[in-house]
């Protein structure tokens, strides 16, 4: 065990035991969504994950080390601090547990919450969407290392696609192109994250969570290091239409650009923007496709631990 790492106790005693756990980031609490709904979409997450037989294990850094289960008390301050909390990925973690005990804290990426995930032996994680090949990335090479994370750590990701906010043909073939395969859970096309299709085609489509856990334990049984992506759409009723969608986008990249908006900030300006020209609609859908994501993380976790548990 890694000697930063600090376990919850209710995690910890499911890993031992062999029960699902699942991994849940931060960043989604401190720089996704403003305060209150923040807190509360991040309590009612874990609530949906416990609800659907998994333990959640919501992945932060706090007084110099990683996190894998926070208490509410530590939820409640990540999501009254927002944007004070410094966004963490694989690059900032070095610095965030370097600061030693006390106050600081860090809100984790996609990408540093799989790398936590993976050591404390969490293999499923759910979030809202992962990052990925920015618009315009032909000329600012701005690229998520969500992207690279997931071709190195063995992770699966249930999430609903990128964030529609990106270039999605560029993060696909990124994605193809670092062997990482994506599933699509009950659909042939990768979600654009708001709305339910991008038009893209997934690798593979599967029905069940059971199929999605039996390609996961085959995948890393054979050796074959890395995640994957299991991409849900956000259900019909929640979805907005994508013509709308882009046009919302395309005014807060304009104005992102303007305003010179751009490394770790772009992402949290975009989606605060969206949000506002939307009247909140974006938030809602938000909301509601994390849960759903959980609820799905859960059933695979479930899945994952009964393979696991079987004779060889």
């Amino acid at each position: 065990m890694n000697e930063l790492l600090d376990i919850h106790p209710e995690v910890a005693a499911a890993l031992a035991a062999g029960r699902p756990v699942v991994a849940l980031e931060s960043t989604i609490i401190s720089h996704g969504m403003p305060w209150p709904q923040n807190v509360e979409t991040a309590l009612r997450v874990e609530a949906a994950v416990r609800e659907h037989g998994a333990v959640p294990a919501t992945v932060a850094v706090m007084g110099g080390r990683l996190q894998a289960g926070l208490t509410p008390e530590a939820i409640e301050r990540l999501g009254r601090q927002g944007l004070a909390v410094p966004k963490a990925s694989r690059r900032d973690l070095p610095f965030l547990l370097a600061e030693g005990v006390g106050p600081a804290m860090g809100a984790t990426t996609v990408a540093a919450t799989m790398i936590v995930a993976a050591l404390a032996g969490i293999r499923v994680f759910a979030t809202g969407g992962i990052g990925g090949v920015h618009r315009g990335a032909e000329a600012s090479f701005d690229i998520s290392a969500d992207l690279q994370e997931l071709a190195r750590t063995s992770v699966a990701v249930v999430c609903a696609g990128a964030k529609a906010i990106l270039d999605l043909p560029l993060t696909l073939q990124y994605l193809e192109t670092h062997g990482v395969p994506v599933i699509g859970f009950g659909t042939d096309a990768l979600p654009a994250f708001y709305s339910r299709s991008s038009g893209l085609k997934v690798d593979r489509r599967l029905d069940t969570p059971e199929a999605v856990a039996r390609v996961l334990h085959a995948k890393w049984r054979a050796g074959l290091q890395g995640g994957v992506v299991v991409a849900q759409p956000i259900a019909a009723e929640h979805a907005l239409p994508p013509e709308r969608m882009d046009a919302c986008i395309q005014q807060a990249l304009q104005e992102a650009q303007q305003q010179g908006v751009a490394g770790a900030a772009t992402t949290p300006f975009l989606l605060a923007r969206v949000s506002e020209l939307t009247g909140g609609d974006s938030l809602a859908a938000n909301i509601e496709l994390v849960l759903a994501n959980a609820r799905l993380a859960a059933r695979v976790a479930a899945a994952l631990c009964t393979l696991s548990a079987l004779p060889r």
